[in-house]
């Protein structure tokens, strides 16, 4: 899932970023409003972080104006402010929850967690997500497959849900690693193919049917293929 960021203070961004990251979550951090309200207007996420008080737009305003569109991501506001009539003010231009600062990082992940529950409520099938006997469950993170429940790490979980949702489709290293790890990819780094190869393990090891395959030169795919006469090797 992933996570839009609007906070312009930068050390406090980074620690959210991190703490998100490594409870599985995509983050895209933006400095600006005007930065977060162009990623709003480009991107798709799973839930908006916004911080109120920014140094060139209101948090308010892009809110407002991002609602206008008829998107109704979850939005959650950031503020130092805690004066009933500012939380007042956020909810009834569109925002689903408020938080004041400082803030638990624990309840920040518990607020994010519920937003998403909420969005998953209209639709709880949209939460799960499946392949020949491998299901995943986005909301109560679990993954099964045949009977056999699969423990995966937060990341481990987050590079099976990128493939999930892009099955069928050849996804290029430098893919995965900008939308996985957020990082650029390079040549000289082998953390992909290492990280594929611990999923796999986990999910193909023991099963007739092998999910994950190489492309040669290409990049990794997940679906359900002859691989006797193709360029895949599931190796």
């Amino acid at each position: 899932m992933k996570v839009l960021l609007v906070e312009d203070e930068l050390k406090l961004g980074e620690y959210v970023k991190k703490g998100l990251t490594e409870a599985g979550f995509i983050v895209e951090h933006q400095l600006t409003g005007l930065d977060g309200y162009h990623a709003l207007m480009t991107e798709e996420f799973s839930v908006i972080v916004m911080d109120v008080m920014l140094p060139d737009v209101d948090g308010f305003e892009l809110v407002r104006n991002f609602r206008a569109t008829g998107n109704n991501t979850p939005v959650l506001f950031l503020t130092a402010k805690d004066d009933l009539s500012d939380k007042i003010k956020g909810i009834e231009i569109g925002g689903d929850d408020y938080l004041t600062k400082p803030f638990a990082f624990a309840e920040l992940i518990v607020r994010i967690k519920s937003l998403l529950r909420r969005a998953n409520q209209s639709d709880y099938k949209s939460s799960v997500i499946h392949i020949a006997d491998l299901k995943m469950d986005i909301a109560k993170r679990i993954v099964h497959r045949h009977d056999k429940a699969i423990k995966l790490t937060a990341k481990e979980f987050a590079l099976l849900q990128f493939f999930l949702e892009r099955q069928g489709e050849v996804l290029p290293r430098s893919i995965i690693a900008s939308q996985v790890w957020d990082i650029n990819f390079s040549s000289d780094t082998n953390v992909i193919d290492v990280a594929i190869r611990r999923l796999r393990i986990k999910i193909d090891d023991g099963f007739d049917v092998k999910l994950i395959h190489t492309v040669r030169g290409m990049g990794y795919r997940l679906d359900v293929v002859d691989t006797s006469n193709s360029g895949d090797d599931s190796k």
